[in-house]
């Protein structure tokens, strides 16, 4: 049986009347509903590393010729040329898109930009490395000629 010391240790437990946890609880609440969470605005990515005229380092390229990066707002035009004779071919200018390292850097490292040219769609992904420009292009043919698909690297510099 326990004696008086402890009966009255059982009855005085740490514990908060329930009306004053329900008052801190409604306090708390009031408290949240008034912080105002500011939107967060997105980073832009800078299109000016990949700004320029970018010419293939394989003089004898049977692929890409030249491409121009240019601003276009916060995003860039891609205009390239392709290997034709006795001049270049003209592909002509689509927008592009730009993409940083990560989530929260903004340089931009590498864009990707698409081309429909009736016979040919190509996706055209580049990507800066050591000052250089590597641009693959991912080529579909869609004009029953039964040419394959083709996959092409391209090293260009400026």
């Amino acid at each position: 049986m326990p004696t008086i010391m402890e009966k009255n240790a059982l009855k005085h437990e740490f514990r908060a009347p329930t009306q004053i946890i329900e008052k801190e609880l409604e306090l708390r609440k009031e408290e949240l509903e008034k912080v105002v969470v500011a939107p967060h605005l997105p980073l832009t990515v800078s299109n000016v590393p990949l700004l320029g005229t970018w010419v293939n380092c394989d003089h004898a390229t049977r692929s890409l010729v030249r491409v121009v990066i240019a601003a276009s707002g916060n995003e860039i035009t891609v205009h390239t040329f392709g290997a034709c004779s006795p001049n270049p071919c003209d592909w002509g200018a689509v927008p592009g898109r730009i993409y940083a390292d990560s989530v929260c850097t903004t340089p931009g490292v590498a864009f990707t930009a698409t081309y429909h040219q009736g016979f040919v769609e190509t996706l055209m992904v580049g990507r800066l490395f050591e000052g250089a420009l590597f641009i693959e292009t991912f080529e579909h043919f869609i004009d029953n000629s039964g040419r394959a698909d083709y996959y092409s690297l391209n090293i260009m510099n400026k």
